[in-house]
């Protein structure tokens, strides 16, 4: 469902259901329906409005590797989250149910899901705290990604409409976005949207974003230091995922995704074979040779391929290597090493000792194709929700959608054509005359058959029915040229 609520209108705000407009992935509509929940196993999917159930009495999670919580704390103390060493303390402390969701650091902010995860892991632990059960929230900032294309624009409602500003061309596809700066055109971007958007409240707005989006700044930082402004206190504890302790805590796993290389291709490709026997289209196409795992080499994040039982390639670079050079990567430099999306969730569970775990309908799609791996790799299988999901409609718009005599659930249909609509109310008023005429001429027709009714109301019956429906097979093609 999605609520939209806004406190200066009187009447109640609607729901839209997601699921009978069609704007939610099959595998999600599926788990929220309570069907083929068994392709998650071992992990438990969490309805909404529940909270994950409590292990058993005096069992608790693996303790955290050694330098972790404090290298977070430090981190965040420098993001300026006011309650950096509390998170941190609690993240170390075994006892506490961790909350943990994730997102590329996008532009000023990033997409609105991005806040809005972090705000419902805050919320689920809020949830559990009150519950009695100590917890803490975790938001990865997935800074090894090198989607540039997904990270470097943002959209913002101007006074023309909605309109998209971004940073221009990506000159070094594969480099992962812990290593960009943003560069000349980030100032550009504020000044642009200063021209767009001009109003003082607006431009203090701009004034607040150059603080942590300039020139020098790298993507993770700044998305860290604009998520503790929003959030202050209730922030999550913010993790890059390129820190240096985050990735000393990773060296076993990724240790292990490379000596059970051909165990791990056999659990993905079973997992994906089981998901496609159900009916449901892959989010993430198998690559038979492929690793989950990325080597970050010349400043690029390449995919690892295997070549044979002993040797490994990268993707666009024939080089073959034996595997023993990517062991000692992994022992003494983890940092070169990469997670890609079908081992991050199993890595990123296995050193935060994960309760839960909050996705969006496009992670929770291929999350299936994944999840056998926590039996493999006997990892404590978390529970997983689906983030809320956020629709902002201003108060004027509201007034504006009620003046139209639609609903808001006819807006927000994937197949909602709006110039046909609007070419459909021109063609409306322009036949509105002929249609009341043709009322007209059929009640005069009715008068004069009115002496002799039993024999001609049949006909007159028929008549009529023609007349109508040929004004509207007229007033269809008309809306068709109008649109």
């Amino acid at each position: 469902m999605v609520t939209v609520s806004d406190s200066s209108l009187s009447d109640a705000s609607p729901d839209l259901d997601l699921i009978e407009l069609g704007l939610l992935a099959p595998i999600p509509r599926a788990l929220l329906a309570g069907r083929d929940r068994d392709l998650l196993a071992p992990l438990e999917f969490l309805a909404p409005g529940t909270l994950p159930a409590a292990g058993p009495p005096g069992v608790a999670r693996s303790a955290l590797a050694p330098g972790l919580a404090a290298g977070l704390a430090d981190a965040n103390a420098a993001y300026g989250h006011p309650l950096a060493s509390e998170a941190a303390a609690k993240l170390a402390d075994p006892a506490t149910a961790v909350v943990v969701t994730g997102q590329q650091p996008g532009l000023f902010g990033g997409p609105l899901y991005a806040l809005s995860k972090a705000v419902a892991a805050a919320r689920w632990a809020e949830a559990l705290e009150a519950a009695g059960r100590p917890a803490v929230a975790v938001f990865w900032m997935a800074t090894e990604d090198h989607d540039f294309r997904e990270s470097s624009w943002s959209s913002f409602q101007t006074q023309e409409g909605p309109a998209r500003f971004d940073l221009g061309a990506d000159a070094q596809e594969l480099m992962p976005l812990g290593m960009r700066s943003f560069g000349p055109p980030v100032a550009d971007v504020l000044e642009r949207l200063r021209e767009r958007i001009p109003s003082p409240r607006f431009a203090e707005w701009c004034d607040t974003l150059a603080r942590w989006y300039s020139p020098s700044a790298r993507f993770g930082e700044a998305f860290a230091r604009l998520l503790v402004h929003l959030m202050g206190a209730r922030s999550p504890l913010l993790l890059d995922s390129m820190l240096p302790v985050v990735k000393q805590a990773q060296r076993p796993w990724l240790s292990a995704f490379v000596e059970r290389r051909a165990e791990v291709e056999a659990v993905l490709a079973a997992a994906s074979a089981a998901v496609a026997d159900r009916g449901f289209a892959l989010q993430v196409t198998p690559q038979p040779g492929a690793s989950p795992l990325f080597f970050l080499h010349g400043g690029e994040r390449r995919r690892i391929l295997w070549s044979g039982d002993a040797a490994w390639t990268l993707r666009g670079d024939d080089g073959e290597r034996p595997v023993e050079t990517l062991r000692a990567a992994v022992s003494e430099n983890p940092s070169v090493v990469m997670p890609g999306v079908l081992a991050r969730p199993l890595i990123q569970d296995a050193i935060l000792g994960t309760t839960l775990q909050v996705m969006g309908p496009g992670e929770m799609s291929y999350l299936p194709q994944l999840a056998p791996l926590y039996r493999a790799f006997d990892v404590a299988a978390p529970a997983t929700a689906l983030r809320p999901q956020i629709l902002v409609l201003p108060a004027n718009q509201r007034r504006r959608l009620e003046q139209t005599g639609l609903e808001l659930a006819d807006f927000v249909r994937p197949d909602f054509d709006l110039d046909r609509l609007a070419a459909g109310a021109r063609s409306e008023e322009r036949l509105e005359p002929a249609r009341r005429g043709l009322e007209s001429v059929l009640a005069d027709l009715e008068s004069a058959a009115a002496p002799v009714a039993a024999e001609l109301e049949r006909p007159l019956e028929k008549t009529a029915d023609q007349m109508r429906r040929g004004l509207e097979q007229f007033e269809a093609r008309l809306t068709a040229a109008l649109g």
